[in-house]
């Protein structure tokens, strides 16, 4: 097996080529759906990763080791300027794994972001988010903490939510601790779920809100019937049958799908809840329901930026080593944070 160098310096170079030999290598022509064009790259990627198993065949282990596998080969390159330790954390049930992220020259009058990686609740880690974690914390000027919170089957609904608000009622209250004024939260796809039903709890709980909700491509309705679940149910790498995978390992027999702590889209009070940067992408089956959960939140007279970035995938803030506009987008959606974090200090 090449080494991660090696997998990295091939990928790069494969995904390097002009857009109309990589069509060409893809089977040729644009790939057009639901009024948009997906980037060629990850046209050519989606063929590639067609000619592995599906997800659906996989146990939990074998899929965990192959995302390793895969970001291997496509993450970016660690932010210059941000320095990280690994760090323990208490979770609901023990102590979890997390990282550190401090950028050089941070703001003392920003928040400490609290993090959840991707993985539908059943795989993911902390690599999962290393690049971008850094990237937030160098642009922002932010610490960031990501969190390694506990995985289904082994470990089902709710504990690795109820491991993020043990982890973020940890950060709240030692953030000046680490230079930071006050705590925000955010995730990606399941992590960005987490999220928001966080900020649901706290309200619930009578709790302080946080500086600010990063959802990015969230999982906001694990019950959802919307036309992008069929529009782009065979999408890379996010598929339907995948999405009915995760929630079949992650979901107790007597849960609820379509219950808050689930779905936060189906929270009918989202007024008062933290303001929000939220951002999809345009070929992912979850796009219509983080659009959706942006539309609530603004009618309910909440803060939110939201950005939809047509052409690309679910997972892009794990391709920012190979894919040009997935490293703009995390760059832009980190610059919408910043300037959030601004103005709640003007």
């Amino acid at each position: 097996m090449a080494s991660a160098a090696a997998q990295r310096l091939i990928a790069r170079t494969l995904l390097s080529l002009p857009a109309p030999i990589l069509r060409l290598m893809a089977g040729g022509g644009v790939v057009y759906k639901g009024g948009r064009t997906l980037d060629p790259r990850l046209q050519f990627l989606a063929v590639q990763a067609r000619k592995g198993p599906a997800m659906e065949s996989l146990t939990p282990e074998e899929a965990r080791r192959g995302e390793t596998e895969a970001l291997r080969a496509l993450s970016g390159d660690l932010e210059p300027g941000v320095r990280w330790e690994p760090i323990s954390v208490p979770g609901a049930a023990g102590e979890v794994p997390a990282r550190l992220y401090r950028p050089d020259g941070q703001d003392a009058a920003a928040p400490l972001m609290v993090w959840a990686h991707m993985g539908g609740g059943v795989i993911g880690g902390l690599e999962t988010s290393h690049c971008f974690c850094a990237l937030l914390a160098r642009i922002t000027r932010a610490p960031v903490l990501s969190v390694d919170y506990r995985l289904a089957p082994e470990h089902r609904f709710p504990a690795g939510l109820d491991d993020m608000l043990a982890a973020y009622r940890w950060a709240r209250d030692r953030a000046a601790g680490y230079g930071a004024s006050g705590v925000a939260i955010g995730g990606d796809s399941m992590g960005g779920n987490f999220a928001a039903v966080l900020c649901q709890d706290l309200k619930r709980s009578g709790e302080p809100q946080p500086a600010l909700q990063l959802l990015v491509y969230p999982c906001t309705d694990v019950a959802s019937e919307t036309a992008s679940m069929t529009t782009y149910a065979d999408a890379f790498p996010l598929t339907r049958g995948m999405m009915d995978w995760f929630m079949g390992h992650y979901l107790g027999p007597d849960d609820d799908p379509a219950g808050a702590r689930l779905s936060p889209l189906r929270e009918k009070d989202v007024a008062g809840l933290a303001p929000a940067v939220i951002a999809t992408a345009g070929f992912d089956p979850l796009v219509d329901q983080g659009e959706a959960y942006a539309r609530a939140l603004n009618a309910a007279g909440v803060t939110v930026r939201y950005r939809c970035y047509d052409s690309l995938s679910h997972a892009f803030a794990a391709f920012t080593g190979a894919i040009p506009q997935a490293d703009a987008a995390c760059r832009e959606i980190a610059g919408l944070v910043r300037g959030l974090y601004e103005e709640r200090v003007a």
